[in-house]
Parts: structure tokens; sequence; C-alpha cells
């Protein structure tokens, strides 16, 4: 991950009896004086530095809303990407079952990132356009949070690099993710070793690479519904399927709310708006996943 700010934690642990003895000591009334300098909630969570990072260009009322909503996908991307990585490292060592606990927790963050659109189709085209040329070339598209989530879930494309080359930290992250095993490459192998017969071809390729689906991968997970294999794979794949088809409902409710707001005009980022969103809307996570439905 990106370097964290250096900020001091001045607050200490407090243990369940000592939880307890305070409660006792206040007969249960919050305490409302800090035995510090700082109240420790905004010790822990760093909220005065969190909302010091709000600096909207323009004196338009709409432009905060967008600002902010920005800032929580952000946020949101960066929970997910940290927790996909577990999901990652956890079929790769086997723990299929702490690789679906995460999964769990999961489903929520990523309705919420779905539902967070919900905020900005509220923005009017006049409002929008109020701010809009304030972005100069910032384009969603740009977020590094956002790539090294599409990289970890297999969605491998080098030139989405280029864009973070001027801030080598970032590039070296994205580099590393984009050269990483995904999870749908770690769910794969996992399969190989619980018996399904993927080539080895397959499971050796070049994890930076665009993933290109494979019949023996299709039929793995034929086998995985038709009771083929114990009951975590079947497990498994749902739960993966329910991460893809929460991502698409993502890319085409983006789609929508852009639509709505500036219609067919180009992006900021020097796309042809609509049209690449649409091309981008049509990738599915997880490809073999979607066609075994057809042999079910």
């Amino acid at each position: 991950m990106t370097a964290e700010p250096s900020i001091q934690h001045n607050q200490c642990p407090l243990t369940d009896q000592e939880r307890l003895l305070r409660t006792q000591s206040s007969g249960g009334e919050p305490l409302l004086d800090s035995d510090t300098s700082r109240s420790p909630y905004l010790d822990y969570e760093h909220i005065d530095v969190l909302l010091s990072l709000q600096q909207p260009r323009t004196d338009s009322r709409a432009e905060m809303c967008f600002y902010i909503m920005g800032q929580v996908k952000e946020l949101l991307f960066k929970l997910l990407y940290v927790e996909f990585r577990s999901v990652r490292d956890d079929l790769a060592a086997d723990r299929v079952a702490d690789a679906l606990w995460t999964l769990r927790r999961i489903q929520p963050v990523q309705r919420l990132l779905v539902n967070s659109w919900d905020v900005l189709r509220s923005l009017s085209p006049t409002e929008f356009n109020e701010f809009r040329d304030a972005l100069g070339a910032a384009s969603g598209l740009q977020s590094f949070m956002y790539r090294r989530l599409e990289f970890i879930l297999g969605n491998k494309s080098a030139g989405m690099v280029r864009p973070h080359a001027g801030v080598p930290e970032i590039a070296d992250e994205l580099t590393a993710d984009l050269m990483s095993p995904s999870v749908y490459d770690a769910a794969i192998a996992m399969l190989c070793r619980r018996g399904a017969p993927i080539p080895r071809t397959h499971l050796e390729r070049d994890p930076s690479t665009p993933y290109c689906p494979h019949p023996a991968v299709e039929r793995a997970w034929v086998e995985v519904y038709s009771g083929g294999f114990d009951t975590e794979p079947r497990l498994l794949a749902e739960a993966l399927m329910d991460v893809a088809y929460h991502f698409s409902r993502w890319r085409a409710v983006h789609l929508l709310v852009v639509e709505r707001m500036i219609g067919g005009k180009p992006g900021s980022g020097a796309s042809n708006g609509l049209k690449w969103l649409r091309r981008a809307a049509e990738h599915r996570f997880f490809p073999e996943l979607w066609s075994a439905r057809d042999q079910l």
C-alpha cells in the first residue's frame, strides 16, 4: 500500500476490566472529559485530517457532494482491495473457509459502493456543469485504487499503469499487482489441487496478461455445481459470482449516471464517454463461472 502519513497515536489500549471500571465510575453515563488533549475518537480515526481533505475548486453548492462521494468511493475501493487480497492469499493456502468468511463481509461493501451512485445521480446536468470545467483532465479512470481492485480480481492491463508513471511509489504498487496472481487465479489453482483437470499451461500462465477463458476451467466449475466436489468449492463459486455480479452492477449504474448527467459528451479523461463505458460494462470477472451456466 502507499505510504501512510506519519500520525502520532496517543491513546492507550483499554481492557475489558478497564472499560467496566470506567462505566462504574461514571454511573453508566458517557465520559465527556478526555484524559488527553485530543479526544480518543479523534485520535483513533484522525477525523481532523480526514475532514481537512475536501477542497472544492468552485463556489458551486453541488461540488462538495461530488467531491466527498468521490473520496468515499476511494475509501471503499481500498477496503475491498485489502479484503480481496486476503481472499486470494487464503485460497492460495487452501484456507477456503476463511476466504468464504471474508467474501461474506465483502458483499455489503460492494452493495454500498453500488448505492453510492444514488447520491451522485441526484446532481442535475446544470449543477454538474457549474463545476465540471474546474475538474480539468481529472477522471475516475485515473483512480489507482480502483485499478488495483481490478487487477486483484483479474482484469489485467499493463497500459493502465502508464497514467501513474509520474508517481513512482504508486506505479510500483500497480506493477506488483499486475504481476501477481489474481483472486481467480488462486481459485482455479485451488480447484486443481482438489482434483480438477486444469491444464498446466493455464495454471502457469503469465499473471500479468489478460485472462483467457479455457474449456477445462468451465468444465471444472460445471462439475463443482453438479456435486463432483465437496461443499466448499460450490460455496466459493457462488460467492465469487456475487462479487462479479455486484461489480457488473457497479459498471452498469455508473454508465446510467454518466448518461443522466452529461449525455453523450466526451469524458474529462479523453475517452468518448458513454461508448467507452459501454465497452467496459461488457466485461465479466471470472468468465467460466458465467459460461458454466450454459451447461447446468
